[in-house]
């Protein structure tokens, strides 16, 4: 396939466009308007193949986005393109809406416009599929998971803008007949992670002899996906879901945020232990909880492994210590960022 990616210099969307180039034999153009979290040195090991390009697109420029499908021809999109991180979104939300709900309007319309040219088998193939987060859903109790038929309750602004472009999305499907796929998965980790998530904050901090932030009391819990396992399942969603469909992507690894950052205290201390200072347990830092702060999010991916087969291959326990060293030998990947952001503490400012 001709595959157009959106975010392709980000976390999950440069994972993407490894395993595509690297695996699969479809061709992929990455549209990133290279934000703060963007880097390119994580497509490094495709940007010299002849089934990769890349164009720097804001996808909140109609004209610009056009001309690359004109120029692309894609039989696929996968929309990854968004602000992404809570904290941000609290102190500075008109960027969300800018980016997630206006630029996934321009994509959807550049994607129609694209989709009603095209003809014959062309047109019966074309799939868009726009790529989500659980935390629309809202917060969940001590029981109990989201599935596909789990009523949206976004409780931050970067949730409610997400929550906006997924209707947006499903909207044109229904609407206009533009065959669209949806996935709302759990939260990813990983290589070529931008260090101001929790899990490649906590490695470099603790590296580094820092204080280990932990909102409240660390008893909130997430569920943890594989980057590889996730882009996996977006191309199998791409080429075996049925349009119109949700599909649930989750790893089945429920955590509190303390237990995560304990489990990566532990593993540094056994692979890269401390000269002085003792376990590395000791450097974290209760702080004020974050507003809003959801207590726990959990996927049921059963839809997606019963109709499609996709199953996450990493357990939590094998995904971390797989990320753990590969933060510790790519010094060269994540160096540079920490003079730009060194994991200061962000979503506290009030609104003006």
């Amino acid at each position: 396939m001709r595959v157009l990616v959106t975010g392709g210099a980000g976390f999950i969307g440069s994972a993407v466009c490894r395993y595509l180039v690297r695996d699969t034999g479809d061709t992929v153009l990455n549209l990133d308007k290279l934000t703060y979290s963007a880097n390119l040195a994580s497509l490094s090991e495709i940007e010299e193949s002849d089934r990769y390009g890349f164009r720097r697109v804001d996808i909140t420029d109609l004209a610009a986005v056009s001309l690359a499908f004109a120029d692309f021809q894609p039989d696929s999109v996968i929309h990854l393109a968004a602000e992404s991180h809570v904290d941000r979104s609290i102190d500075g939300p008109a960027v969300f809406v800018s980016t997630n709900i206006v630029g996934s309007h321009v994509m959807l319309q550049a994607a129609l416009e694209h989709w009603r040219q095209l003809s014959g088998s062309r047109r019966e193939s074309f799939r868009y599929l726009h790529v989500s987060t659980d935390e629309v859903f809202g917060s969940l109790g001590p029981t109990g998971l989201f599935d596909e038929q789990t009523p949206y309750d976004p409780r931050s602004p970067y949730a409610a803008s997400k929550a906006a472009s997924d209707h947006l999305a499903k909207a044109w499907g229904h609407t206009y007949g533009l065959p669209v796929l949806v996935s709302n998965c759990s939260n990813n980790y990983g290589p070529f992670h931008f260090p101001e998530k929790l899990i490649p904050l906590t490695i470099l901090n603790a590296l580094e002899g820092r204080a280990l932030p932990v909102y409240g009391d660390g008893s909130n819990v997430r569920d943890w996906l594989y980057v590889d396992d996730h882009a996996h399942a977006l191309r199998l969603i791409l080429t075996s879901g049925r349009v119109g469909e949700t599909y649930n992507v989750g790893g089945r690894n429920e955590q509190t945020n303390l237990s995560v950052v304990h489990a990566i205290c532990d593993l540094l201390d056994e692979l890269a232990p401390r000269a002085v200072g003792g376990a590395r347990r000791s450097l974290v830092d209760f702080v004020i909880d974050r507003p809003g702060h959801d207590h726990r999010y959990a996927i049921n991916p059963a839809k997606i492994e019963s109709e499609l087969g996709w199953r996450a291959k990493e357990t939590f326990t094998t995904g971390l210590r797989r990320t753990v060293k590969w933060y510790l030998e790519r010094r060269d990947w994540w160096e540079p960022l920490r003079s730009s952001y060194s994991g200061q503490r962000l979503g506290l400012v009030e609104p003006s």
